[in-house]
């Protein structure tokens, strides 16, 4: 596997990392820090001065907070230079100005408490990490300069540990360029709590989207049901009264019967069509009634194993029919089986469904289909799918998904 970070590529084997670009990669994040620290400690040194001289008519409180906000341009800058260590990206964790223009932008920053973490960061980083930077690349590659260019005949054990630390250098940069990556995803990274309320908001989008998919739905059905399905009623009474006025010997009765014979096939495949989109049996019995009802038509043998409360919540009952819908839809299409099993039950806070069969497996839910959208339909539901499909067979679907069971 591929190593990601500084230091996961040192737990390679030797001659794999030292020929691997991750300790130049390394060389250069110190080298930078050295740069960017250096030029910190300036920046800040000449604000600060600034800010207190100017402090005592006011003017200087706009020096110091530029300092805290440039420290969050440091950041920006540290979150590009961890890629060079570590490839994981460290995503942004400040939100968007609550209005336009410079004051907005201020504004909303200096009440962000990642700003903070970042002005500690740059302050920790302008006192003491620069100069660790400065002290290990001194180490790994100063010494050796030093010992070599004194080296003669008295000297020459100096000579000899200037050879070992040069030899070390990849693994010392290296092991101080990991540490110090770690360090500063701790101050960087954004925190659980601050993403706390976006995360909350898209729980409550999900939420809207299932609802509105479900209103969507039913609105469907409802049309389909008060107008074409009528329709097609009304289209048979009317075939029907011109059967009556047409001789039973004539050419346009035996169009008339072909036409009543499509007519009650489309009512058919509408009506099931209507119920499969609202079936009255989950809205009236639950669930189990209706997989029941569902696994009566099924053109293969179904065993229902549910043993589940009287009732589940409406949106958790609509969502795990649907799953079962579409995943026994892809088991008579695909798998070949000669027969399916659905089995749930109800583990103190979590319904745990499985759904398996006997056919010759090799689904992969990853290849995009029907059941990757069921997948996110259960997630919203901060519950979890799983699909186990060997070639071969069997093919399980492992369904778990947050309930309160009576």
């Amino acid at each position: 596997m591929r190593p990601t970070t500084a230091w996961q590529a040192m737990a390679r084997r030797p001659v794999s990392f030292l020929a691997s670009s991750w300790p130049w990669r390394s060389l250069a994040y110190l080298g930078g820090g050295v740069v960017v620290g250096a030029a910190a400690v300036l920046v800040f040194a000449l604000g600060l001065a600034a800010g207190l001289a100017l402090l005592v008519v006011l003017i200087g409180v706009a020096p110091l907070v530029g300092l805290v906000l440039a420290s969050t341009a440091v950041a920006a800058l540290e979150r590009r230079r961890l890629r060079l260590v570590d490839l994981d990206p460290l995503p942004d964790p400040h939100r968007a100005p609550d209005g336009s223009g410079p004051r907005a932008w201020a504004t909303t920053r200096l009440r962000e408490q990642a700003t903070w973490r970042e002005l500690v960061f740059t302050l920790l980083s302008a006192a003491a990490l620069w100069w660790l930077d400065l002290l290990v690349l001194g180490f790994s590659f100063g010494v050796p300069a030093v010992t070599f260019a004194s080296a003669d005949g008295q000297t020459w054990p100096w000579a000899v540990f200037g050879a070992v630390v040069l030899l070390a250098a990849p693994y010392t940069v290296t092991a101080w360029a990991g540490a110090r990556a770690a360090m500063a995803r701790t101050f960087l990274a954004p925190r659980d709590r601050e993403l706390g309320e976006e995360l909350r908001e898209v729980r409550a989008s999900q939420s809207r989207l299932l609802d509105s998919f479900d209103a969507e739905r039913v609105r469907i059905e409802r049309d389909l049901h008060d107008g074409a399905q009528q329709r097609l009623v009304s289209l048979g009474m009317t075939l029907a009264m011109m059967r009556l006025d047409t001789p039973e010997d004539s050419p346009l009765a035996g169009l008339l019967t072909r036409a009543e014979d499509q007519l009650s096939t489309a009512h058919g495949e509408l009506r099931a069509l209507v119920r499969g989109l609202n079936p009255p049996v989950l809205a009236d019995h639950g669930l189990v009634a209706a997989i029941e009802d569902y696994a009566g038509r099924f053109p293969i043998p179904v065993t229902v194993d549910l043993r589940l409360p009287e009732r589940l919540p409406r949106k958790l009952e609509t969502t795990i029919y649907y799953l079962i819908n579409e995943v026994m839809t892809n088991i008579a299409r695909h798998s070949g089986a000669a027969g399916a099993r659905v089995r749930g039950r109800c583990h103190a806070d979590l319904l745990v469904l499985d759904i398996t069969d006997d056919g010759r497996g090799g689904a992969d839910a990853r290849a995009g289909s029907g059941m990757t959208g069921l997948a996110d339909r259960v997630g919203a539901l901060d519950g979890r799918m799983r699909v186990s499909s060997p070639a071969g067979g069997p093919t399980l679907v492992h369904v778990e998904v947050p309930c309160r069971c009576a």
